[in-house]
């Protein structure tokens, strides 16, 4: 029999205390987050199926254990052509286009879309319910979750980083110990299907050109951002040098009593938290804030006084203090916090020239911070633009640039940028059989970086796009950085 049940559940009604016998849902890609999706609901009672074109890593695994468990699970080529019948939600991994079959069939027929984090909020523990501090941006947002999960584990609360972080939200809500607050990195994909979640506070850290392969335009990309403002019930956090983020602010539709708090690298007003004399200050949250303001930490306390890695820092500290967390406990926590691997990352020296692992700015605006933290410096950059323009970037960095070096599949996007903008910077542009000697592509990258540099400057790999068209993620390209750089050091 087709087409849906005369009675189908009130998923509405549904929590993680609730059975979910007769509810059918298809789960959409079978990675991580769409793991968790599966896993929980075939917990709660479903009736789960889960598709997904790929079948290659743990996949297979994980399939036979939820398969034990009762659900199916369809790995391989073709098994997202089409959607079951009787399907009363479809819950998709995040990066999943509108377009995709199963989600346009699912449109077509009035089926309910939900992402994991959609599903998150939906099962939270209704008698304690951990308030959600949310972080989205296009750069910035898994340090600036990091360093709040640090504050927050600091003033002694049960916190957990999750979201895009790592850790899928509906794992970290179904836990059966409970968390006080969670600190929550979402991306623009996971806001896309996300429609209910109303977050105690939330941060919009910046917005710049990404994932135009995906969006139409800058303006949906910006509009599936500001969608962590909505609902929001304390704080909504800006960047006072983006005024982006301001109007999101300003259009968001927040309950009645939230704040807008700003957050600069400049001295700051009233309900803003900023930088005076090297000093962290917060101007928002104290009683006279209008002629005073608490010191938090300086910037010598910081892992890296990086402008950008300041930025994060205050947006952290804001999401924080609306919390009700301690001016102690925020210093605790952004003097204890280092950030993970290929986030301006310390190499080594090499004949007196520094070099720098930000293997994860895969954006151009995330290397434009990147490349603002040093001064003369050779810029390592290339991979896959995703549709981004380099031009920008080039006139803001220009006049700090000793030389640069292009490689992978767009590489000529970024040269061209440089030679219209830049025509000053000595520029070399290695092709694919380049950087394929011995198998090691970087070998050449380091060695050409080498040749410009001179010494007291520093090569920095930031590389302003996404790495798969040589390497499997971020992190083995800036491995593989690290390592050229070593073996130069040992070769000298």
């Amino acid at each position: 029999m087709g087409g849906q049940p005369v009675t189908s559940p009130d998923l509405d009604t549904l929590g993680q205390r609730d059975p979910w016998d007769g509810v059918r849902a298809v789960v959409a890609g079978f990675g991580v987050s769409g793991f968790a999706a599966a896993d929980n609901l075939t917990h709660l009672g479903a009736q789960v199926t889960a598709l997904d074109e790929s079948s290659a890593g743990d996949r297979p695994e994980k399939a036979e254990l939820l398969e034990v468990l009762g659900a199916t699970v369809r790995l391989g080529e073709g098994a997202t052509a089409v959607l079951p019948e009787d399907v009363d939600v479809l819950v998709t991994s995040p990066g999943w286009r509108p377009d995709a079959p199963l989600l346009a069939q699912a449109a077509a027929r009035g089926v309910p879309v939900w992402g994991e984090v959609e599903l998150a909020w939906r099962l939270r523990d209704p008698e304690r319910p951990a308030p959600w501090l949310a972080v989205t941006g296009t750069n910035g947002k898994t340090t600036t979750v990091q360093m709040l999960h640090a504050i927050l584990e600091a003033a002694g609360l049960r916190s957990a980083a999750v979201g895009n972080v790592g850790r899928p939200v509906v794992e970290a809500v179904m836990d059966p110990a409970g968390y006080d607050v969670l600190a929550v990195e979402l991306s623009s994909f996971q806001l896309h299907y996300t429609d209910s979640m109303a977050a105690e506070s939330a941060a919009v850290l910046n917005l710049a050109e990404d994932h135009l392969d995906w969006y139409a335009d800058l303006a949906a990309y910006g509009a599936d951002k500001a969608r962590v403002y909505e609902r929001v019930r304390r704080a909504c956090v800006y960047n006072v040098a983006d005024p982006a983020t301001e109007d999101m602010v300003r259009e968001a539709d927040v309950t009645e009593g939230a704040r807008a708090i700003g957050f600069t690298l400049g001295t700051p007003g009233p309900s803003m938290l900023g930088v005076v004399d090297d000093i962290l200050v917060d101007r928002a949250f104290i009683e006279e804030r209008h002629t005073s303001a608490a010191e938090l930490c300086t910037i010598g306390d910081l892992a890296s006084p990086a402008p950008h890695f300041v930025a994060n820092a205050l947006a952290a500290a804001a999401l924080a203090r609306a919390h009700g967390v301690s001016q102690q406990a925020v210093r605790d926590g952004l003097r204890s916090f280092r950030p993970d691997g290929h986030r301006i990352a310390d190499v080594g020296e090499v004949d007196g020239v520094r070099y720098v692992d930000d293997s994860k700015a895969t954006n151009p605006h995330a290397a434009q911070s990147s490349l603002q933290a040093y001064d003369p410096v050779v810029w390592v950059a290339g991979g896959l633009a995703k549709g981004a323009r380099f031009d920008d970037l080039v006139r803001a960095v220009a006049d700090r640039l000793r030389g640069a070096v292009v490689y992978g599949r767009d590489r000529d996007v970024i040269a061209d940028a440089l030679s219209r903008h830049a025509p000053q910077v000595p520029l070399i542009v290695l092709g694919e059989d380049d950087t394929s000697a011995d198998g090691d592509p970087m070998a050449r990258v380091v060695g050409a970086a080498a040749g410009l540099a001179r010494e007291g400057d520093t090569v920095l790999l930031a590389p302003g796009c996404a790495s798969m068209d040589m390497f499997a993620n971020y992190g083995a390209r800036g491995d593989a950085f690290a390592a050229a750089v070593r073996r130069r050091a040992a070769q000298d």
